[in-house]
């Protein structure tokens, strides 16, 4: 399977996986979408992951997260910067995400960051994608 995109990839199984209520998902691995998904477990919208090997390929295995009564810790994710319109924003104009229910996701020369993380270390990036 030939990737052109794989944030948008990483995204959209993540999406399908939580509507089908799954408790894990699996998705091929790389360094950026384990910093992804290190910055989603801090902001406590997964339980775990794991970075395997299988064979010749190393699988990033997400643990997905649940409220008490089952419903969904996260229900929304969007793709902002796309390979064909890259997305970039100085910190002074990193936006909420929902009045600040969400976070967007960076990557900046400090490394991947959450919005609120990247304007509190005063550096802006590429807006990789919102979660909410």
């Amino acid at each position: 399977m030939s990737l052109t995109d794989p944030i948008a990839n990483y995204l959209t199984l993540l999406r399908n996986a939580l509507q089908a209520k799954r408790q894990k998902v699996d998705i091929p691995s790389s360094n950026l979408l384990v910093e992804i998904t290190k910055l989603l477990k801090e902001e406590g919208y997964v339980n775990n992951y794991k970075v395997t090997e299988e064979g010749s390929k190393t699988i990033l295995r997400v643990y997905l997260k649940y409220g008490s009564k089952g419903e969904r810790v996260v229900s929304g994710l969007q793709r902002i910067s796309r390979p064909g319109c890259r997305t970039y924003t100085s910190c002074k104009s990193i936006r909420k995400v929902l009045g600040g229910l969400g976070i967007s996701i960076l990557t900046t020369p400090k490394g991947v960051l959450s919005g609120a993380q990247a304007k509190k270390e005063g550096v802006g990036g590429e807006v990789l994608c919102n979660i909410w």
